[in-house]
């Protein structure tokens, strides 16, 4: 029995000493990356309209008290992804540094970067950063997952008109304006991965000859809260969320699968000035502080972190992740189908 406790002695103190080992493991490439951040001074990082300048503030504070840092982040909200990346990549071509530092964005306007080595890829796991969450060679790190589902006006839309599955869209009371398709063509592209190339070509050629009005996923918005279409191809979470802060009836179609789930991705762009200062917010993003704010504001977290809010929504749903292996299709059909549905000419 002696010899018992004292071998159970001797395993804690050793789990004890390889905790400790670890936690120092880890903290000299912090305090590094810490040090070399201080010196920049300065942060640009790119998100999504939907956090708000108070939550890029409030995420700002956040990420200067955990490390002791005074780095001003200067915030460039967009509501166009499919856009802005073009131009992150238009600037990459022709040398130009781009416009900010750290580019939150979906997975799939990512692998546009990657495939055009746009990325300034960092060891994150050296910063303790869940190796799941760690993207496209070392260049991204996963920080929330988006949930994506046709949506509606719940105060126009008769029930018994609420879509139950995806083709039910292709009926031909939809046509005339009355739908509604944004410039994330990438949402409908990820449906290959679940139907095959084949199958969901056929479908965006059925759903383009609906006639959908086009637009960006905030434009689309403001016209289902107005009554001017009836229902929306794909609307973000991040706008439901947002609609039932403000109290707008903008609702999912629920029930309908697959759920297609963009993750939000950050990366720091080649070029960047300050990627000492991206590299560390980019692993701060995955922190309990960050995730918090980033539910606040976006109404969103990460789908593989069990207790969270996007956690549970997964629970029992067919839900599309999109893996790198995938990442070359989905950026050719997001181009394809943009076409199709008239985006490009």
């Amino acid at each position: 029995m002696k010899r018992l406790r004292l071998l159970v002695a001797s395993l804690v103190v050793g789990l004890v000493a390889i905790a400790g080992m670890a936690q120092e493991a880890l903290a000299a490439p912090v305090d590094e990356l810490i040090a070399s951040a201080k010196k920049e001074g300065a942060i640009g990082i790119y998100a999504s309209s939907t956090l708000t300048p108070e939550g890029a503030q409030k995420l700002g504070e956040a990420f200067n008290k955990k490390y002791g840092l005074n780095i001003k982040l200067n915030y460039n909200p967009g509501d166009s992804y499919t856009r802005d990346v073009g131009k992150v990549v238009g600037l990459a071509a022709a040398g130009v540094a781009p416009e900010w530092d750290l580019m939150v964005v979906h997975d799939a306007g990512h692998a546009t970067l990657w495939l055009r080595k746009v990325h300034k890829p960092f060891d994150y796991a050296k910063l303790g950063v869940d190796p799941r969450a760690i993207q496209y060679d070392n260049g991204t790190v996963i920080l929330a997952n988006q949930f994506v589902l046709p949506a509606y006006n719940r105060q126009i839309l008769p029930p018994q008109d609420v879509p139950k599955k995806w083709e039910d869209l292709l009926d031909p009371k939809w046509k005339g304006g009355k739908l509604a398709m944004s410039t994330a063509t990438h949402h409908l592209a990820r449906l290959a991965t679940a139907w095959g190339e084949k199958k969901a070509t056929e479908y965006v050629k059925a759903l383009a000859k609906q006639t959908p009005m086009l637009g960006t996923l905030a434009t689309i918005t403001t016209r289902l809260q107005l009554g001017e279409v009836l229902l929306a191809v794909t609307l973000t979470d991040s706008f439901v969320h947002r609609a039932k802060v403000t109290g707008a009836p903008i609702v999912f179609a629920e029930g309908l699968e697959p759920v297609i789930s963009p993750a939000y991705n950050a990366a720091v762009l080649k070029g960047a000035h300050h990627p000492n200062a991206g590299h560390l917010l980019a692993a701060f993003l995955t922190t309990p502080e960050a995730q918090e704010i980033w539910e606040k504001y976006n109404g969103q977290t990460s789908a593989f972190v069990p207790g969270t809010t996007a956690h549970k929504y997964a629970q029992g749903k067919k839900v599309l992740y999109m893996n790198q292996d995938q990442a070359e299709m989905v950026d050719r059909l997001t181009r394809e189908y943009g076409k199709l549905l008239g985006f490009e000419k």
